[in-house]
């Protein structure tokens, strides 16, 4: 009985991860498309009808590279950092709901949970810049790791705004709840704090800075190659669509009112949003970021706590 149970836990994670695989490899094919066309060049248009195979044609490209090991690296560690971005990247969509009853695990404490995997990410980007043994590498990290944890604090003020209307911390009572309003409209500012702040958790233009090309090179995964690189890469595009899909759910009504089709339409919305920010803005300055996430967000996004809360209570 419980081998029957897990079998069939094990394919319902099936069924999620791999088109979010597929979709993680389409993302880079779009973000090539809508930046090329953005500054009126052609994208990828070579490897398949219109360039569709691009993606698949760059993932055998990092499978047959030979995978180069620095001598001084800590190896274990070097290799068990990959793996951990990745994985955390992945674990998330165990509690997105992505239809009606269409989620793995509905547990009550679903955005706690999606946060605290987020949180955990951190650890992956420590360890490569410290098991490189490359100072690039560790500043990179170092910078990446400060980026993450400030914006994660000002992300956590927004989202108790938004609970404070709900009352639950689970995702698909916060969609049911936008029935007949998504938060977007009457939580407008707020919004806009959490898609930026969410610009700088995922380490996207403008705010790059632990992959900034002039001064650190590629930042913490400088040292690593082939499909050690992939599964970096594949990790911050994946937590790009997660924080895409949570910025649907929780402030453009989910799913509502139609079906994960509809889910999908926004989704694509908010991550041409993302592309477009890329392609449209300069890179802050580290401590511009910084001064951002302390100074400007954190206070703003206490005072609509406050001010949420009293018109609610």
């Amino acid at each position: 009985m419980v081998t029957i149970y897990l079998l069939i836990i094990l394919v319902k994670i099936l069924i999620i991860i791999l088109p979010i695989l597929i979709a993680i490899a389409y993302l880079t094919l779009i973000e090539r498309k809508v930046i090329s066309a953005i500054q009126r060049r052609k994208g990828p248009n070579v490897v398949g009808f219109f360039g569709l195979l691009q993606p698949f044609a760059d993932a055998l490209k990092l499978i047959i590279k030979e995978t180069i090991l620095p001598s001084i690296a800590n190896r274990i560690i070097f290799l068990i950092a990959p793996i951990i971005t990745l994985t955390l990247s992945l674990m998330s969509w165990v509690v997105m709901p992505l239809n009606d009853g269409s989620v793995i695990s509905d547990i009550y404490l679903g955005i706690l949970y999606i946060f605290a995997t987020s949180s955990l990410g951190v650890y992956g980007i420590i360890i490569s810049g410290w098991s490189s043994n490359s100072r690039y590498a560790f500043l990179g990290a170092l910078r990446s790791s400060a980026q993450m944890i400030s914006y994660e604090v000002s992300i956590g003020l927004i989202i108790i705004s938004l609970l404070l209307c709900v009352s639950s911390l689970n995702l698909s009572k916060i969609v049911y709840f936008q029935k007949y309003i998504w938060f977007i409209i009457p939580l407008f500012p707020i919004f806009l704090l959490f898609f930026i702040s969410a610009l700088a958790e995922t380490n996207r233009p403008p705010f790059d800075l632990p992959e900034a090309e002039a001064e650190l090179v590629a930042g913490y995964f400088v040292e690593y190659s082939s499909m050690s690189f992939a599964l970096f890469f594949i990790g911050e595009y994946g937590a790009l669509l997660v924080m895409s899909t949570l910025c649907v759910i929780l402030f453009l009504g989910g799913w509502l009112p139609h079906n994960y089709i509809l889910l999908g339409a926004k989704t694509c919305f908010i991550i041409f949003i993302f592309v477009w920010v890329r392609a449209a803005f300069p890179r802050y300055r580290y401590d511009q970021l910084m001064r951002l996430g302390w100074k400007v967000f954190l206070p703003l996004a206490l005072g609509f706590v406050v001010l949420v809360s009293s018109v609610i209570f």
